[in-house]
């Protein structure tokens, strides 16, 4: 139709304290080709970016949360034979990547199908949540690939090596009540409850101190680390959140016996 716009394949807003960002691409199920996927992480760098977003939630339009890399026409980057991927070197990889740095935690309110790099997206936030009807799959050995996106990394480390086998070489589909079973997720819910429910994890994260983001950086440098090193950067994180006006916040408000009214600062 003449004068027609496309709509945007991504889509952000402010509640309070969170940003929401919705990935909109229902007639792929929101499949992660590189456009929706350079969209994403501007939103997601804007939210960061924003101090009066303390709080990220991110979930899908339509019917489906993510149901991976867009393979029909995704605007896939060329790759050289025998290279590596240069789709996930250059897009996906920075993406999930800076999810795992980011200052400001992040919930995942997953609608439908979280497949492929889909699931990735949705496991490397900081809380899960999923609808009933929704469901994870790791589909890569109907095609002749691999698990991308983190998600061999962050399988085994969330339900163990044995299902994570099972998940990434069976390739069956993983209901959201059993990966809830699993601890591969927080929340399982009704379906009328999935936005409601992530909003109100986001608004808990929200109206939390700054140290928050201290501290779901330490959970992720605890997988890579080494007691010691854990230990020490236990340490100086704990030094950089006693500096912040939340703690000071927080410390009177105990003595005081009232509430904290943190402010993210």
């Amino acid at each position: 139709m003449d004068g027609a716009t496309t709509p945007a394949k991504v889509r952000t807003e402010i509640q309070g304290r969170i940003g929401i960002i919705t990935l909109n691409d229902p007639s792929t199920l929101n499949a992660a080709g590189v456009e929706l996927m350079e969209s994403l992480t501007a939103a997601f760098d804007s939210f960061v970016s924003n101090r009066d977003v303390r709080a990220i939630v991110l979930t899908g339009e339509g019917r489906g949360f993510c149901s991976g890399a867009n393979l029909s026409g995704g605007g896939r980057i060329t790759d050289a034979p025998g290279g590596p991927n240069q789709s996930l070197i250059k897009v996906y990889n920075p993406f999930v990547s800076a999810v795992r740095k980011s200052p400001k935690p992040l919930v995942a309110a997953v609608n439908g199908v979280a497949a492929g790099v889909g699931a990735s997206i949705a496991l490397v936030c900081d809380l899960c949540v999923a609808a009933e009807s929704a469901y994870f799959l790791q589909a890569f050995r109907r095609i002749g690939l691999v698990p991308d996106g983190g998600a061999t990394y962050l399988l085994p480390r969330l339900i163990g090596k044995a299902r994570a086998m099972e998940l990434t070489l069976l390739g069956e589909k993983l209901p959201a009540k059993t990966a809830l079973e699993w601890g591969m997720i927080n929340r399982c819910v009704p379906d009328a409850e999935l936005m409601p429910t992530a909003m109100a994890l986001a608004t808990q994260l929200a109206d939390g101190p700054i140290s928050l983001g201290y501290t779901r950086n330490l959970i992720w440098a605890s997988l890579d680390a080494a007691w010691h090193e854990q230990l020490e950067e236990e340490a100086y994180r704990q030094g950089d959140a006693a500096g912040t006006e939340d703690a000071r916040e927080g410390i009177l408000a105990f003595v005081q016996k009232r509430p904290a009214q943190f402010k993210g600062q």
